[in-house]
């Protein structure tokens, strides 16, 4: 695609473009309609979750707790994204605001970091949960867990801020055409000065250590839940816990494998084409998908009630049962 006239840096423009979906009317309405489907269905899967845990006093366990924080996470995320691409497609623009842009960047890497930081601690769940059942009231108490929640969003919030004034400290010397259907942290880069962008690529490295040393705490820690899990003699024990690990197990594969795949891909692979399908797989599918996973997984959201052998504390006591045995 052309750039638009090169310009000194970005300051002397207040506006980004960002990449259209289609070209013709006919197209640009089935793109809207399209994405305001796959939102109503982000909203809804998740806004039932969210009330389901809210108003259910029965749900009032660790793991609901974060699941609650996930919704929370997946709804900003989609939000922040497919509105302002719908309403671009329905005004038959592809303007962004510098300001608005500036904002999605900042939103979108605060809810993603917090999404992975998250689902680290979920992990964490899971592994005292199965692995430690004893000790899970104590290391798992409700001030335990508002502490982790908190530690989440606010390494989501520093990790925004350091990437969002970065990458607009960063001269555009590429003109301000975004090659994606929002602000893209890569895709902005794209439009730097030459070399003047080395600071937030050290910047991403750094994450990018952080995040595998995440990546390497859940690999570790499922290794040992399986271990456990296969060594219960119950079937139905076996069934419990397969059932409050494998929906995490799933959206945690999900988020990675893609969001790798957007940010780690080698340059010979990229494409707008290609782009754009990563970017909707890893900011649009895992936020309408989730509560599908976790619903379809956890019979306390299918039903909304307890069922008669199914302990609230995340199947921790039962567990602890089969293990003693």
């Amino acid at each position: 695609m052309r750039r638009d006239s090169k310009m000194s840096n970005s300051s002397s423009f207040n506006e980004f473009l960002l990449l259209a979906f289609a070209d013709t009317r006919e197209l640009q309405l089935l793109h809207f309609s399209l994405f305001l489907g796959i939102y109503l269905a982000a909203l809804m899967g998740n806004g039932l979750i969210i009330t389901a845990v809210v108003c259910d006093h029965h749900l009032h366990t660790p793991m609901y707790f974060f699941l609650l924080n996930l919704s929370l996470l997946d709804l900003g995320t989609i939000s922040s994204t497919v509105p302002k691409s719908m309403a671009n497609s329905l005004w038959n623009t592809r303007a962004i605001s510098y300001s608005g842009c500036a904002a999605q960047v900042f939103l979108v890497a605060f809810l993603l970091g917090g999404e992975y930081c998250l689902l680290t601690v979920m992990a964490y769940d899971r592994y005292i949960a199965i692995c430690r059942p004893l000790h899970y009231g104590t290391l798992m108490g409700s001030r335990a867990c508002v502490k982790m929640a908190a530690a989440v969003w606010a390494s989501g919030f520093l990790y925004s801020v350091l990437h969002t004034a970065n990458t607009f400290s960063i001269p555009l010397c590429q003109g301000n055409t975004v090659d994606q259907f929002f602000c893209e942290i890569p895709q902005i880069l794209k439009l730097s000065c030459s070399e003047s962008y080395l600071s937030e690529v050290g910047l991403l490295v750094v994450s990018c250590c952080l995040a595998f040393g995440c990546f390497i705490f859940i690999v570790l820690s499922y290794v040992q839940i399986f271990t456990v899990v296969l060594g219960i003699p119950s079937e139905q024990g076996r069934h419990k816990a397969f059932s409050t690990c494998l929906p995490h197990l799933a959206v945690f594969s999900l988020f990675v494998s893609t969001g790798l795949f957007a940010y780690l891909k080698p340059p010979s692979l990229s494409s707008p084409a290609l782009d754009l399908v990563v970017a909707v797989l890893y900011a649009v599918v895992p936020p309408t998908l989730n509560p599908l996973i976790y619903s379809m997984r956890n019979k306390e959201l299918k039903d909304l009630r307890l069922d008669g052998d199914v302990n609230v504390e995340v199947g921790c006591h039962c567990h602890d049962r089969e293990m003693v045995k």
